[in-house]
Order: structure tokens, then sequence, then C-alpha cells
């Protein structure tokens, strides 16, 4: 990796130039272009960055976050739908079974700062919260612009300057350890601490493009593949177009590869013109790996409070009170609407038959039917709609304690960029605080 010349940290002060727009960036150094500007660097605006940012200012240390997007928390922004759930208040056993990718690496991360000491700082900054079903926390306002802001005001109380517009090219080293930061426009950031919170690749256009892979594979750490995580399944059955923006709940999914389940999960789903989304299905796509070579198929149970049994006499007494009716116009009792054409077609039993006509051999096939209707994935949908990114910087490589490269000193990461993830529920956000508090508690 090419050097920049470094020297020895001076005091803030405030540009004049043309890059004054873009916040406070120190004092240019001489005619290499290199500037010192503060002890610490924090890399990406996201949850993880202005956390560790504020937390490191928050002990004395000058800070400097550099972003590349007019503002920061552009991703925090739209999480949830624009809501954020922000965390989950399950206790940190429970939400570390939740984690899908390497959950003992952040031991030492959620203990540190955990859910409740998150939801007390979001009271503390003006942001109440509220607790909704499956334990996600949400700002009591659905706004997650009102979480953005606390954490920026947050980050500037303590003492952190934030500069935005401004995009972080390479990270300079000598003597193993953190001399600066090169940024795309030619200037040169001297620090002795750098902390990667760059995220990952999902959601390109709110800036998360793999930034942080690149300069922590120019510094020689190992990066596992970043693969799409939590995101939208695409199946081969054409009939789910015409389901397109129906929502289920209280639905359960068992997820086979090469016929042996893998997976399973009770909640919600949603159907589109491509196949299947909602909270299950993207904790689902989690778990297929090389989807289209190999062979998957989800099952949804679409009674699983009945079973088969219940639910064969459940269906009897539909079948005997529309009696008179064709087949098609005796299910709304049982399924809805939007549902039953599919459901129809997929028995083999004709639209039109009169209920009274219909076999018992016809009828427990209907049921074997809504306790298992069988869909089949082809491939898993992008980064540009998948909710986090799967792989990252090596956990291996950083040390869990203080979020530190173990190849590099003053080398820190946080976030989505390390190899960890979980399902949805609030819980990746917490991780990106968490790790992100650790960060900065140990530059």
């Amino acid at each position: 990796m090419s050097r920049a010349p470094v020297s020895d940290m001076k005091g803030p002060k405030r540009r004049s130039d043309s890059h004054a727009g873009h916040g406070w960036a120190g004092r240019r150094m001489g005619d290499e272009g290199e500037e010192a500007v503060a002890r610490i660097v924090v890399i990406g605006g996201g949850p993880a960055g202005l956390l560790a940012a504020a937390t490191a200012a928050g002990r004395g240390h000058n800070v400097l976050l550099v972003e590349k997007n007019d503002m920061p928390g552009k991703k925090l922004r739209i999480s949830g739908k624009g809501r954020c759930n922000l965390t989950n208040n399950a206790d940190v056993e429970a939400m570390l079974v939740q984690v899908v990718k390497n959950p003992e690496f952040l031991y030492s991360a959620l203990y540190t700062f955990d859910n409740q000491a998150l939801m007390a700082l979001m009271e503390e900054q003006g942001v109440p919260v509220k607790v909704e079903r499956g334990g996600r926390v949400f700002p009591a306002s659905d706004k997650a612009g009102d979480v953005v802001g606390a954490l920026i005001r947050y980050a500037k109380h303590k003492g952190a300057r934030l500069m935005c517009q401004s995009e972080a090219r390479s990270i300079v080293t000598g003597q193993g350890r953190v001399r600066g930061v090169i940024l795309a426009d030619g200037r040169s950031l001297a620090c002795d601490r750098v902390i990667v919170a760059t995220g990952g690749k999902s959601y390109p256009a709110t800036g998360s493009t793999g930034d942080g892979y690149r300069m922590a594979c120019q510094l020689g750490h190992n990066i596992i593949a970043p693969v799409p995580a939590l995101t939208p399944v695409e199946v081969k059955e054409p009939w789910v177009q015409d389901l397109q923006g129906l929502a289920l709940k209280n639905t359960h999914l068992t997820v086979y590869c090469e016929g042996k389940p893998i997976f399973e999960d009770f909640g919600e789903m949603l159907f589109t013109h491509y196949g299947l989304s909602g909270p299950m299905i993207l904790s689902a796509s989690t778990h297929m790996h090389d989807v289209g070579h190999r062979a998957y198929s989800i099952s949804l149970d679409l009674k699983p409070a009945l079973d088969e049994k219940v639910l064969d006499e459940r269906v009897q007494r539909d079948l005997a009170k529309f009696s008179r009716r064709h087949f098609a116009n005796a299910l709304g009792d049982l399924l809805p609407q939007k549902l039953i054409a599919v459901v129809v077609e997929l028995s083999g039993i004709a639209p039109d038959k009169p209920v009274h006509q219909i076999r018992r051999s016809e009828r427990l096939g209907l049921v074997a039917l809504l306790k298992g209707l069988t869909l089949t994935p082809i491939a898993l949908r992008g980064f540009k709609e998948a909710i986090i990114t799967g792989g990252g910087v090596d956990v291996l490589e950083v040390n869990p304690s203080t979020m530190e490269s173990r190849k590099c000193r003053g080398l820190f990461f946080a976030g989505e960029v390390l190899d960890v993830h979980a399902y949805t529920g609030g819980f990746n956000l917490q991780i990106a605080f968490s790790t992100g508090y650790l960060a900065g508690l140990n530059t």
C-alpha cells in the first residue's frame, strides 16, 4: 500500500477553503496536502460509526467522523420501512441465539452495551421507545429520522466532529500501526486510530458499497465473501404473481435442502410478483446458499394451529355448510379471498364441482395442501433489496473484547463490515450499536 507522510497531531482549526462546507477538517500541512485532524478518525456515519464517535469523544479524545453522504444515517433513515426497529427487548443470551453468524464473537460487545443501555440512551436523547410484537423496539414516534437525529446530537454533544461529503479511500499505516486516512479528493488526515464502520453492500444507493472491505483487504485482512442476507426469495411457481401483495400471519414455514429440513419459523410473510418476502422469509434466506445450484423447497403450513385430523373436521364442516355451492365458492371461511383460486387450482378439484360431490380422497388432498403448500426457490434477491450483508471482515482477525484488528494496531471495526449477522427483529442494529460502542470505548 502506498504511504503518505504523516505529521504529529495538531489542535483543531476551522477550514476557510473550498472544503469548509464539508465540516471541520483540520489544518492543511505543507505542500503534500496532508492535514492533522484528530487522534481518532471514524469512517462511516451509520449507527455503529455515530455511537463509536460519540463514545470515543466522550472519553476526551479528538474525534472526526468522515461520511461520504451529505448527511449521516442515510440507511438508518429507511430502516424498518422508515420506522427503525432499533433493537429487541430480549435478554442478551436470547439475543445471541438470534445471531446466525459468529454469535460467540459478540459476547463482549452485547454485554458491554446491551439493549437496555441503548433504550436508555434514546430516552435520554428525547426519543421515547415502544415495544411491539416479538420484542421489536421502535421509536414511539415511528420515525427513523428521530433516531438518526438523536445520534447526531449525541455525537456532537460529546465533542465529535462530523465531516460529510468526504469519502475515505485508504488507510495509511507505518511500523505496524495506523498513521492516517487518505480521502478520495487526495487529502490526507493524520490520526493514530481509525474505526471502520462503513457498513456492507446492501442498499448501495445509501452509500453502502463495500468500501470497508476494500480498505481492510488492503491492510491484509481476510474478507469472507459478501452475500445478500435477509433478502426476499424468488420462486419458480408462476401462480405467486396472482397473490402479489397478500400478507399472511400465523403461518409456519419449513425450508428443505436436498429433501432435509434446515430451517423452521412461525410468523408473517408476504407474496410478491417474483416470490416471497416478509420477516419469516427474510430469516429463512440466511440459511439458503447456492440457490439455483442446490435443490431447495419451502413448505407453508397455512393452518399451523390445527393438526390434519382437526383441520379435516373443520373442512368437513365448511363443505357441509356450503354443500349447495360450487367448490370454488365454498372456501371463503377458510382462506383469504385472494388465495382461494390458487388453492382450488392446486387441489386438482374442478372449481365448478358441486361441494356435495367432493370425494373423501379429494378432501384429504385439500387438507394436505393447506398443511404443506410447497414452493421452489430459484434465486435470492440481490444487494439492492437485502436488509444486511452476510460475510465481511473475518472476525478471527479482530479482538472481540476491543474490536481492534489483530493485524494492525490502531485499526478497529464495527457494525455490518464485520462477518456477523442475525435474524430480523432489531438484532442487527443492536449488533451495530454494541460493536460501535465497544470500538469507541477501546480507542
